[in-house]
């Protein structure tokens, strides 16, 4: 198997505080305060979301890119909502400046649809968890 990316997540004891290593980049996690945390950075979900919309921004600008459209400014707004069963929803929104036609916007629609974190997400991942 090919690693796709790594990160390491130490906990400092301080309260939902987490530092979090991905390459050369310093990240932190935290709970907002309403979780008992001290909002000291997004909270993991934040970041799923986060992963899905830089996925989908960078993919839909390099297909416009490739195909010499006028995307413009392109943004992601995202929602993640969950069920009394504990299902998952996520709502992705996507907003343009540039001159695009209709067609261009279904194409753009549909390649949204088939991000790598796109089809991770709606796969699934099998994960295992062993002591270090």
């Amino acid at each position: 198997m090919k690693i796709v990316a790594q990160a390491n997540v130490i906990s400092g004891g301080i309260h939902y505080h987490h530092d979090i290593q991905v390459g050369h980049h310093r990240l932190i996690a935290d709970e907002p305060a309403t979780r008992g945390g001290h909002d000291d950075g997004p909270a993991p979900y934040d970041y799923v979301l986060a992963g899905l919309g830089a996925c989908t921004a960078i993919t839909l600008r390099m297909y416009a890119e490739k195909k010499g459209w006028a995307l413009g400014r392109l943004s992601v707004a995202l929602k993640l909502s969950k069920d009394e069963n504990d299902n998952a929803t996520i709502e992705r929104t996507l907003h343009a400046d540039g001159t695009l036609d209709e067609a261009q916007w279904t194409r753009l629609l549909e390649i949204a649809e088939k991000t790598p974190v796109t089809k991770t997400l709606r796969a699934g991942a099998t994960i295992t968890t062993r002591r270090g």
